[in-house]
């Protein structure tokens, strides 16, 4: 069941929050990597190698590169970085509206910040408790964990944008609240580890990408008005 969400509101406020190409999520985490690889390094021994092998690792994660938004008015442009898994008109469960659902899959090798399709007013934001099946899998749209945001654009339609998590995701970030302004591509959150972000679009929309379609937050249009 979805709920209002006072999980997005224990954030900072979008308008507080800014990142570098680190994104400020991952600092912690790279943080204590580094502390504990050089520990070993000091103690000597090659088994230090594997944990600098996983200060890399972090280091790419939680990457988050800045995006130039060029798409065309009408364009709906990917909330995410990912492989496409799912097109199909389905029924949004945020707007009890008839919508075309696009899916996008993030593995732990992609840039997981999420950005706003369109340019909108948020109406609402909601928190699901959930699974953590597979998020690849059709059925984590219905079964996880998720953060939904609904937002109205100037010509009165309304798009959901949904952070689902996943097999190993345990944490969603959301700096939104509700009457917030959304330009299109604008970061609005961050999922840890793994995830999917679902966009529900009203029907008529025209998709742009097939499922398979490997797809950047911001820059790739999955969509148009």
């Amino acid at each position: 069941m979805l709920e209002p969400s006072s999980h997005a509101q224990s954030h900072p406020r979008l308008s507080e929050h800014t990142h570098p190409w680190l994104a400020r999520e991952g600092w912690p985490f790279v943080a204590c990597a580094v502390v504990v690889a050089l520990a070993a390094t000091w103690l000597g021994g090659s088994w230090s190698i594997p944990l600098w092998l996983a200060v890399l690792f972090l280091v790419q994660f939680f990457r988050d590169p800045p995006r130039e938004v060029r798409a065309a008015a009408g364009a709906v442009v990917s909330p995410a970085d990912g492989r496409i898994v799912r097109i199909e008109a389905v029924r949004d469960p945020n707007t009890d509206g008839d919508a075309l659902l696009i899916s996008v899959f993030m593995n732990v090798f992609n840039v997981h910040s999420n950005r706003a399709p369109v340019d909108g007013v948020v109406e609402r934001v909601q928190y699901r408790r959930g699974a953590f099946v597979q998020a690849n899998l059709d059925k984590a749209s219905e079964r996880n964990e998720a953060n939904a945001i609904v937002l109205r654009t100037a010509a009165g339609e309304r798009v959901s944008v949904v952070q689902v998590a996943g097999l190993i995701a345990r944490r969603i970030l959301c700096y939104v609240s509700v009457g917030d302004r959304l330009a299109r591509g604008q970061r609005f959150g961050f999922i840890r580890f793994g995830s999917r972000v679902d966009v529900y679009l009203p029907r008529w929309v025209r998709p742009l990408v097939a499922v398979g379609d490997f797809v950047h937050s911001g820059t790739s249009v999955l969509a148009e008005f």
